[in-house]
C-alpha cells in the first residue's frame, strides 16, 4: 500500500511538472510575448556610454547624447604614416593642414606648401585671460595669411577666446571681422574657447549654459557678415562644457592626440596632433587634417 501510495505521488508530481513546462514552452510561443518586449524594451532604453581619455591622460565617462548627430567615419580607415595622418573609405578622403600662431615665428609658406600641407588655420588675435581680459591682434597674423595665400595655401582663421558673456563673445567677433578687413578666406572663422589649466584664468567660472551661449553669440556675428562660423572644440567641452544639441548647425574643429577620434559626433577637421615637426616651421607644430566628401 505504500509503496502504491509512493508511486501516485510521483506520478502526479511528474504530471504536474511536465504540464508547467508546457504551459511555459506554449506561452512562450504563442503568447504576446509581453515579459520578452518589456526585456527587449529595457536593453534599447538604455543609454549608450563613452568612456575617454583627455590629453593630460585623465579617464572620463559620458553618455552618448541620441540627439546630436554622429559621424559617418571608420575609424580603422584614419591612418598615420610618417606623422602624416590620412582617411580614406571610399566615400571621403582627407588633405592635410597646420595651425599656428605668433609662438612659431617667422614661417617659410612656400616650404609648408611643398612639404604636403594644403591648408591652415592661422590665429587672428586672442583674449588675455587675466581680470582685465585685453583683446590683442596676433602679432604676425597679417604677415602669415598673405605669404600663406601666396603660396597656395588655403586659409582660415581662428581667435582664443576669454569671454565670460555674451557680450564679450561678440565684442571678439566684431574684432576677428575688423582685423580681416575684408579679406576673403577659404576655410571658416574659428570660435577657440579655451580653458586655462595652469593658472587661474577669468573664465574659471562659466557655466556650460554661458558657454553655449558666448558660443552662439560669436558665430552670428560672424554668420551675419557672410562668412562661415566653425566651432574648435574636444571630447571633454563636448561631454560637460557645451550643449551640442544647440550647435549643429555649426561644422566642428576637433581636437583629440590620441591614436583615433575619440568623438562619437560630427567633425569637419581634426587635429590630431600638438607636437609635429613641419618643413618651413620653426619648432613644433598642430598638425591637422580636413575630412571631405569625394
Amino acid at each position: 500500500m505504500k509503496k502504491r501510495i509512493i508511486i501516485t505521488i510521483i506520478v502526479v508530481v511528474l504530471v504536474a511538472a511536465l504540464g508547467v513546462a508546457l504551459y511555459m514552452i506554449i506561452g512562450r510561443g504563442s503568447g504576446d510575448g509581453s515579459s520578452d518586449n518589456k526585456e527587449n524594451n529595457s536593453e534599447s532604453n538604455k543609454d549608450e556610454v563613452l568612456t575617454f581619455v583627455d590629453a593630460h591622460g585623465n579617464w572620463y565617462q559620458t553618455i552618448i547624447n541620441p540627439g546630436v548627430p554622429k559621424n559617418p567615419y571608420d575609424k580603422n580607415k584614419f591612418v598615420s604614416v610618417s606623422g602624416k595622418m590620412r582617411y580614406d573609405d571610399g566615400t571621403y578622403t582627407s588633405r592635410l593642414g597646420v595651425d599656428v600662431s605668433e609662438h612659431q615665428g617667422d614661417i617659410n609658406w612656400q616650404e609648408v606648401k611643398n612639404s604636403g600641407i594644403d591648408f591652415a588655420f592661422i590665429r587672428i588675435g586672442y583674449r588675455g585671460y587675466g581680470e582685465s581680459g585685453v583683446i590683442k591682434a596676433d602679432v604676425r597674423f597679417d604677415d602669415n595669411i598673405a605669404k600663406a595665400k601666396a603660396a597656395g595655401i588655403d586659409v582660415g582663421v581662428y581667435f582664443f577666446s576669454q569671454a565670460i558673456n555674451e557680450d564679450e563673445a561678440r565684442e571678439e567677433a566684431r574684432f576677428v571681422l575688423e582685423h580681416l578687413q575684408g579679406r576673403g578666406l577659404d576655410l571658416p572663422i574659428v570660435y577657440d574657447p579655451e580653458n586655462i589649466l595652469d593658472d587661474v584664468a577669468r573664465t574659471d567660472n562659466v557655466t556650460p549654459e554661458q558657454f553655449t551661449k558666448n558660443t552662439i553669440a560669436f558665430n552670428e556675428v560672424v554668420k551675419a557678415a557672410g562668412y562661415k562660423p566653425m566651432i574648435y572644440s574636444n571630447m571633454l567641452w563636448e561631454a560637460f562644457q557645451l550643449d551640442m544639441t544647440k550647435l549643429q548647425e555649426y561644422p566642428i574643429w576637433y581636437a583629440d592626440y590620441e591614436p583615433k577620434p575619440q568623438t562619437p559626433y560630427e567633425f569637419s577637421f581634426w587635429q590630431y596632433s600638438e607636437k609635429s615637426t613641419v618643413p618651413g616651421i620653426s619648432g613644433i607644430a598642430d598638425m591637422n587634417i580636413q575630412i571631405l566628401k569625394k
